[in-house]
């Protein structure tokens, strides 16, 4: 997030700009985002997949700063600031799992719901905000930069397209393997959930909640 805060501030240097200037960013950028959701698909490792959603969000956003377009530095600015919060409490979440499991290993923390009932609905709630389900704040950053991009060049919908179905995909594959299937033998005794954890989770997803109502509070800085 502070490198595409650094990317918007030095963006009215490159403006105007010839094309063949941006291209290859932009192109770089948007392959990156197949890649790294690819790569979430095949993860293992719960921080490490989390790690390389974060890379592929700021691919759009990178994407869409590049544009040079009041759209798509809207659309960054909003998803840098709802991904900035959605991402950190993906991180509480697998550190919560961590310091009871010991493990960060998808095939080994499965089950988890049947234990922690409350903990799985804050990974619920999580994952659906990180795939950008209506109305999250996700969403509108997501459709101004896809916009934005297709402005750009329509055939970008393709590559924007299948990262966003990538995106939902690994999304809904990390809440399967924590929280469904049934409890490895090896966790015969995890201590409960803290009021503290709670807490933080609600202080990032209590943000992203207010933002659904206005989210000119993000939005509204380009346009």
């Amino acid at each position: 997030k502070l490198g595409g805060y650094g990317l918007i501030r030095i963006s009215p240097m490159l403006n105007p700009h010839p094309p063949t200037l941006l291209l290859p960013i932009m192109v770089m950028a948007l392959w990156g985002i197949l890649m790294t959701s690819s790569i979430c698909l095949r993860q293992t490792d719960l921080k490490a997949l989390i790690a390389y959603s974060s890379v592929s969000h700021m691919g759009l956003v990178a994407a869409a700063i590049m544009s040079q377009t009041p759209w798509g530095m809207t659309g960054a600015m909003t998803l840098m600031i709802a991904h900035g919060l959605t991402s950190s409490a993906l991180f509480a979440l697998a550190n919560t799992n961590y310091e009871r499991t010991h493990t960060r290993t998808l095939l080994l923390v499965r089950g988890l719901q049947l234990i922690f009932p409350l903990l799985s609905t804050w990974w619920l709630l999580t994952n659906l905000t990180n795939m950008a389900l209506p109305p999250s704040i996700n969403l509108v950053g997501e459709l101004l930069i896809i916009t934005a991009l297709f402005n750009w060049s329509p055939p970008s919908i393709i590559l924007t397209g299948i990262g966003t179905l990538i995106t939902a995909s690994y999304s809904l594959y990390m809440f399967l393997m924590t929280q469904r299937g049934v409890v490895s033998t090896q966790f015969q005794s995890l201590y409960p959930t803290h009021t503290r954890e709670h807490l933080i989770l609600t202080l990032h997803l209590f943000p992203l909640g207010l933002l659904i109502m206005k989210p000119a509070l993000v939005s509204g800085l380009f346009m």
